[in-house]
């Protein structure tokens, strides 16, 4: 359906005439962090809402309405086929990635033009997905050897050494617990009487 899928890079803001010469095409870019939300009472988890783009084109050398829906011919796809095939492949997936689904969301014209003697068409389809990022914890440095924190540790960042384990608790129980001997005492006269 397409000639190539890419990761967005501006080839947009290039010259139309180039652009067309690798039509029908995707491009595929990080929208941003649109939201995020407390998760946990702790204060250190929180859902995070990105969005990603899929930016799609198509021109066709009849006309605009050709460059939407499609032309007469296998190879003219048409960029209506293309968001509804980007919707189709995408929604409900995670792509294997620790993240939420995709869920749909707006599809916007990015422009609809001419280009020598070409009509061009691009549109621009949304996709939300959520996920948790965990922060540290009150005055902490990232911790020195753990994996959540590989990038610090790899570029030799400010580290806290992790906590140690807990071993034991110096809580020693004497015998006499809440009256305890008391109760035994108690509980032994009633049986003897």
């Amino acid at each position: 359906m397409v000639q190539d899928v890419r990761t967005y890079a501006g080839e947009l803001d290039e010259d139309p005439g180039r652009i067309v010469r690798s039509l029908p095409a995707a491009w595929v870019t990080f929208g941003g962090i649109v939201k995020t939300e407390r998760y946990s009472t702790s204060r250190r988890k929180y859902i995070a809402t990105g969005r990603f783009v899929v930016v799609v084109g198509d021109y066709n050398t009849r006309s605009e309405q050709s460059a939407r829906q499609g032309g007469t011919v296998r190879d003219e796809v048409g960029t209506n086929q293309l968001v509804e095939s980007v919707r189709r492949l995408l929604t409900g997936q995670d792509l294997g990635l620790e993240i939420d689904y995709f869920e749909p969301g707006r599809v916007r014209t990015l422009f609809n033009t001419g280009v020598a003697e070409r009509a061009m068409s691009v549109f621009a389809c949304e996709f939300d997905t959520r996920w948790v990022e965990h922060a540290l914890e009150n005055g902490k440095w990232p911790e020195r050897g753990a994996e959540a924190d590989r990038l610090f540790n790899r570029y030799h960042g400010r580290l806290s050494d992790p906590d140690p384990d807990l071993l034991r608790i110096g809580t020693q129980y004497g015998a006499d617990i809440c009256g305890l001997d008391e109760l035994r005492e108690q509980q032994h006269e009633q049986n003897e009487g």
